[in-house]
């Protein structure tokens, strides 16, 4: 185990490392002149080199990346090199502000999104992954599979400006305002106002990923239906539901619990259009604002995170798994 446990360990570092010199690189390519970008609309060319130059951006760029990763100046009393302890993203330019300071803010915002999505369609997928399982080509299952392809090709944004304009626009005309515009409420402050402002959010990743995922549970089930412990478990007289929830579903998890991993991922991406379309002001409004107006750092300490986050959740998977194979 501790060989496994090692290898995964050094796969996601690499991982991480690489993630942050593509986006670094990306940014550099992007970002050909970031101190006009930042600079006031008509400033003149000395404050714009007043600008490059407090930054840092006149280094070149093996010596900015070398002051991110390893150990930047500090700013404010904030060192900004990766690699201090406590890490630091950097420092915002427009925002003058630590980056981990930004996204933490914004962080319960993008979770609340993300997981609840993340709940909903899992429930939703096993279910009915596992109701077409027990009756292959048949009336249920040939129905969730016309309506997976339908889910599957329709993009993000287009099911959250349809979900927006019939459940909250139509209703609104109609005098029945029970959907919110926009925007999010705490857990702590309301319970009840958080889900509510969330349902129409959740239901565009939800609808956007259940397709897929319902499909890989069924063929999944289907994998171990017809294995000698399941034909034990119908000779024994347990009931359908119990057969397959308890018997086949659990022997059929590891590919679930990895394309799982791998899904969570893709709704942090879809989060970033969701959160524009709902007004949530979340890390993907957060990562597009920044990207818009040259805040090279915001967006680095954006999709590092996102790459943390998934490489973490696949070695927790990865973990799982291999446990259960018994290696």
């Amino acid at each position: 185990m501790a060989p496994f446990l090692l290898a995964r360990a050094a796969r996601m570092v690499i991982t991480v490392f690489a993630v942050v010199l593509i986006t670094f690189g990306l940014t550099k390519l992007a970002y050909q002149n970031p101190g006009r970008m930042l600079a006031p609309e008509n400033a003149s060319q000395q404050t714009v080199d007043a600008i490059t130059k407090s930054l840092r951006l006149d280094d070149p760029w093996y010596v900015q990346l070398w002051h991110y990763v390893v150990r930047g100046p500090e700013i404010k009393g904030t060192p900004t090199g990766l690699l201090n302890w406590p890490p630091s993203l950097g420092y915002s330019y427009r925002e003058q502000r630590p980056v981990t300071g930004l996204i933490l803010e914004k962080f319960p915002v993008t979770v609340s999104l993300a997981v609840g999505a993340l709940v909903l369609w899992i429930a939703l997928s096993v279910l009915l992954g596992v109701y077409a399982a027990r009756r292959p080509g048949g009336f249920f299952d040939t129905v969730t599979s016309g309506i997976s392809y339908v889910f599957l090709s329709v993009p993000t944004f287009v099911t959250g400006v349809l979900l927006l304009f019939g459940l909250y626009y139509q209703l609104s005309l109609a005098g029945f305002k029970f959907f919110p515009s926009g925007g999010y409420v705490p857990l702590t402050t309301s319970p009840a106002q958080w889900a509510l402002h969330l349902l129409l959010p959740w239901a565009t990743l939800v609808i956007a990923q259940v397709g897929l995922f319902q499909r890989v549970v069924r063929a999944s089930v289907l994998e171990v239906a017809n294995k000698d412990f399941i034909r034990t478990a119908r000779a024994k007289g347990l009931p359908p539901r119990s057969v397959y929830f308890d018997h086949a579903l659990s022997a059929a998890l590891n590919p679930i619990l990895t394309l799982g991993a791998i899904e969570f991922a893709a709704i942090l991406g879809g989060a970033i259009i969701t959160e524009q379309i709902f007004g949530l002001d979340g890390i993907g409004r957060l990562a597009v604002s920044a990207a818009n107006s040259g805040d090279a750092p915001v967006v680095i300490g954006c999709t590092l995170l996102g790459a943390v986050i998934f490489v973490v959740a696949t070695f927790v998977i990865d973990v799982i798994t291999h446990a259960r194979s018994g290696k």
